[in-house]
Parts: structure tokens; sequence; C-alpha cells
């Protein structure tokens, strides 16, 4: 039986990035080649040297949307609230750190918040009386919601480097962190190169942040995410898989939102759009369908992201590439250095 503490590992504090590099995109690349376990040690900006005219990359267009926001009660007590992940057309969901119920009318940057209901679990449905819908207020006045475990609160820089250069449908409350190494330039050089780009949208929620409770990976359920699959990249997919080139995701959302939809891409004949809540766990034993290789960030002890990176490197590989990383001073986490898995 699977258990979340075969896959654990060493992580010092030190090790992780609490600020982005100066300059996007000057961090490091480990390449492992998931057949032959070899491990290449190179720069980000170099990713072109290992992928192929041909090969597609598909990468998460989701925008992190500022969703962390201080409020008070009337009666002066103070609130935490997050901003939940969008789904579909609703972003009205918060979690929130205090005491609430029904009713609350809540104070922040003079205005008013409302709360409509609460959902269990620290999460409720607020309501903005003053003409604006939520998201809109929120990115007025909310700020960014950079990970708990950077232990600090955001600052200007991380306006812009806690969102991808090419970030464009608003929704996210983490950033997909594979992408925030990618530049304009690293782009241009792999179209040019006649590597094809495509998109997809997940908005990613804290879900992605949660711990696995328990040790039985089989009784572990997944967050759902929202996610949208254009037709363009459906058909690019097919073709790619068709001339027997590589579908290589870029970070470990687009993985799960191509294969929670692997069927529908498959049986995809028409112009429309691909739509799901992807709750897709995949871990050690799982056979992916849809990508060959995924770029990624060093993810955390026991976290289902690095079961995810696992099970498409092997965990044995995945291990020592770790072990190697750490002992050549690679930064992990969201803000750090990239694996290419091939």
């Amino acid at each position: 039986m699977a258990k979340v503490s075969d896959y654990d590992y060493e992580l010092p504090e030190s090790s992780i990035a609490i600020y982005p590099p100066i300059d996007r995109g000057a961090t490091r690349l480990e390449v492992l080649n998931r057949d032959t376990g070899t491990i290449t040690h190179t720069a980000y900006a170099e990713l072109g040297r290992f992928v192929e005219s041909g090969d597609l990359l598909v990468l998460n267009n989701s925008k992190v949307v500022r969703a962390r926001l201080f409020a008070q009660k009337t009666t002066g007590a103070k609130i935490e609230l997050v901003l939940l992940e969008k789904h579909d057309d609703r972003q009205d969901l918060v979690m929130y750190r205090g005491k609430l119920k029904a009713g609350d009318v809540l104070l922040a940057h003079d205005n008013t918040l409302h709360v409509d209901s609460v959902e269990g679990q620290g999460v409720a449905r607020i309501s903005c009386p003053n003409g604006k819908d939520v998201p809109e207020f929120f990115a007025e006045y909310g700020d960014v919601p950079i990970p708990p475990y950077l232990k600090r609160v955001a600052e200007e820089v991380d306006r812009e480097r806690y969102q991808t250069v090419f970030a464009e449908i608003p929704g996210s409350v983490a950033a997909p962190t594979a992408s925030l190494n990618m530049t304009r330039e690293l782009l241009d050089s792999l179209e040019a190169k006649g590597v094809a780009l495509a998109y997809i949208t997940l908005h990613v929620g804290l879900g992605t942040f949660l711990p696995i409770r328990g040790d039985d990976l089989d009784s572990h359920v997944m967050h759902r995410e929202y996610y949208c699959i254009p037709a363009e990249t459906v058909r690019k997919i097919k073709e790619t898989r068709a001339g027997k080139k590589r579908v290589i995701a870029v970070g470990t959302t687009v993985t799960r939102s191509l294969e929670h939809a692997a069927l529908s891409i498959e049986r995809h004949e028409s112009a429309r759009k691909i739509v799901g809540e992807a709750d897709i766990f995949i871990y050690p034993g799982y056979s992916f369908r849809v990508i060959d290789g995924m770029v990624t960030n060093y993810h955390a002890p026991r976290s289902t992201v690095l079961m995810l990176t696992a099970a498409l490197a092997g965990w044995k590989n995945l291990k020592r590439a770790y072990q190697e990383a750490l002992e050549r001073g690679y930064r992990f986490l969201s803000y750090g250095d990239s694996m290419l898995i091939i």
C-alpha cells in the first residue's frame, strides 16, 4: 500500500528561496532523463537545448489575483480574509481567520463587506454592497497571496514576480510557479527553434498548500480546481502526438488539467473548448496519457505535487535528483530553481 511517508526528504530551510532572483529567469535547471536516470545541470535560459522542433510546450495563463485582505468586525475584532480561486464565473468564497457568522458586517478600507453565509471549514461567502463584485474589491484593496512557507508579508517585488509574464485570465490565488522563471526572450527563442506553444487555464487554489492528512494515499481526496483547455490547444496536442513529438507540460497545474481531460482530448473533434474541475490525484503507478515531459519546480516533502512529479520521473530518480540539487545549492519551492523531466 502506497504511503505518504514514502515520499519524504529532508528540506533545510536555508534551501528555500524566500525571494525571487533579481532577474527573472536567472535560475538554474536540472534536467532529468527519466528513462536513463541521467542528470544534467544547466541554466533555465538553456531550456531550448533540451526540447526539439515539433515539440509542444503547454503553459498555464491563469493570473494571480490580490487575494489577501484584512478587515474588522463592527466589534473591532480583526479578520483575515483570503479569496478562494475562481470556479466558472464565481469568485466570492473566502477562507477566514477569526470568528464569523452569517449576517456579520466587515469593515475594510472605508467600505463594508457582508457575510452572506458560512460554509464550514473556515470558508464563508461574502458580498460587496457598494456595487463592486468581490474580486474587483480585492483587486483594489487586497495584497499578493504569497505562499505561507515564505514566512513574510508580501512586498512590492511580489506584485510583479509572483505572476507569469503571460498571465492573462484572473482567478488564481497561488501562482503556477513552474512558469515564474519563463521570460519573453526564452519563449521567443523556443518558437524560433520550431517549438510550438499552447495555453490552458487552471485557476490555482489554496489546496495546493494543504498537507495530506493521514498516511494512506488511497484515502486522500484531492481539492478541485477549474480548468479550461481551448480547442486550439487540443488541436496542437493531437497534432504533436500524431507527429511522434513530445507534449511537455510547464508545471503540475498543466499536467493535472491535461491528464484529467485525457479522454476528452482523445475524443475531441469539435471547435469547442474543454472545461472541467480537476480533482485527479496523480502518484507513482499512474500511466500518463497526454504529457511526455514536464518543467517543474522543486516541491515540498510529502506534498501531492511531489508525488505527481515522482509519478513521471520515478521516485528513485527524483529523490536522487533532489539530493544532487540540494548538494549543489539549488533553491527550492515557488521562487526557486527548476527541473526538466523528459
